[in-house]
């Protein structure tokens, strides 16, 4: 081992050799990921490879068939949602997961809340949802009490992820973040992603739009039919490149680039 390797941070999530299966179905082909804290981690691939499998696993709701999961190095099992949040993973799904007919407050909350002599401490939770939306820059709602079916889709996806970050949460996981939203908004979320990197948290993104991948990752992964076909910095990667992984599961320009080195 090389002084470099020695002293290098261990990764916040390592996925060592996972396996799932559904009957016939071999949905991750021994996958090797690692996550690392401060920094934002892509993951594509086309329908099918295996990206929605992988995080619902990560998350606690499938359990894994085979391989390792560790966190912090540390092997771990998870085998519900709510194990995984005690670890500090929250997972941003597409459909976001919040009640149009509560309040952004009620949302960021909802079967977390805060009481104070057997009452709802409303104050505790304003001052603490507000103070999480301002960290993350989001100050384009127009109030903390506004019902979550008035926000546009950017900022559904930021209360979605500031809820996330409320909960004291290393790593966020974010499926397909910016799909069907505008320029502007998906800006605001792609933003909120860096800012969540920033500050030291790790952040996996799915996403389909490789335009949105190249403006926001640190490091690419690519799954095909359940395996992990690449892996590295982003600038490691063009589009043309990861097209190719996506579609076939290998790459002959990316070969005679390593090859050239």
């Amino acid at each position: 081992m090389t002084a470099a390797a020695a002293t290098a941070p261990v990764p916040l999530l390592e996925l060592r050799g996972l396996e799932k299966h559904f009957g016939a179905v071999h949905a991750l082909r021994g996958v090797d990921l690692d996550v690392p804290a401060g920094a934002v981690t892509a993951l594509v691939g086309d329908n099918g490879a295996g990206k929605s499998v992988l995080i619902r696993t990560v998350s606690g709701i499938h359990t894994p068939d085979g391989g390792e999961l560790l966190w912090d190095g540390v092997p771990q099992r998870i085998r519900t949602p709510r194990e995984a949040a005690d670890l500090g993973i929250e997972t941003v799904y597409q459909d976001l997961a919040l009640a149009d007919n509560l309040d952004i407050v009620q949302n960021m909350f909802l079967g977390r809340e805060r009481t104070r002599v057997s009452l709802l401490d409303e104050e505790s939770m304003e001052r603490a949802a507000g103070d999480t939306l301002a960290s993350l820059s989001v100050t384009t709602v127009r109030s903390i009490r506004q019902p979550v079916a008035s926000l546009s889709g950017g900022q559904r996806q930021a209360v979605a992820i500031a809820k996330a970050v409320l909960w004291n949460s290393r790593l966020v996981i974010m499926d397909e973040p910016t799909a069907a939203l505008g320029v502007a908004q998906t800006r605001m979320v792609l933003d909120l992603a860096r800012r969540l990197a920033e500050r030291g948290l790790g952040v996996l993104i799915i996403s389909h739009n490789l335009n949105d991948v190249f403006e926001v990752a640190d490091r690419i992964a690519v799954l095909y039919l359940g395996r992990l076909v690449a892996e590295g910095g982003v600038e490691e990667f063009d589009r043309e490149t990861v097209v190719d992984y996506i579609t076939s599961g290998t790459s002959e320009r990316r070969e005679r680039s390593d090859g050239q080195r």
